[in-house]
């Protein structure tokens, strides 16, 4: 009786043959698990920046408001403060010439890993809240 040796697999000729699918697994579980950890670190890392950048033009908004409900706009012209990373510059101009309308700019600026940002909002305005 002939026997064709590719029609069965002899039960002793396939020693570590598990051992290599095993080793294809883990590779390609690695290389998974190597993704899913670098998504992880840069959605970390644009949710700080845009976390940042809400809090960045909030300040701006508060100080836009301010200057907006400053009874007599004439006096002011600009200033600078801080307010932990974040440096507020604002600037009070008449580029229309009336003695009511004043255009207000506010930038806000922070320094983030060695880069310099900033959010600048700007509004025209005839004060007290108008």
């Amino acid at each position: 009786m002939k026997t064709d040796p590719e029609t069965y697999i002899l039960a002793g000729n396939n020693k570590g043959f598990t051992l290599i699918e095993t080793l294809i697994a883990m590779a390609i579980f690695s290389i998974g698990i190597l993704a899913l950890g670098s998504m992880q670190l840069w959605s970390v890392k644009n949710n700080t920046t845009g976390n940042i950048t809400t809090q960045a033009t909030l300040l701006a908004k508060a100080k836009i408001e301010e200057l907006k409900n400053t009874g007599d706009l004439t006096s002011l012209a600009g200033d600078t403060d801080s307010d932990g990373i974040f440096t507020r510059e604002w600037t009070v101009t008449n580029p229309l010439g009336g003695n009511k309308t004043r255009k207000i700019q506010v930038t806000v600026s922070w320094n983030r890993r060695g880069q310099n940002r900033s959010v600048e909002l700007e509004t025209i305005t005839q004060g007290n809240g108008i």
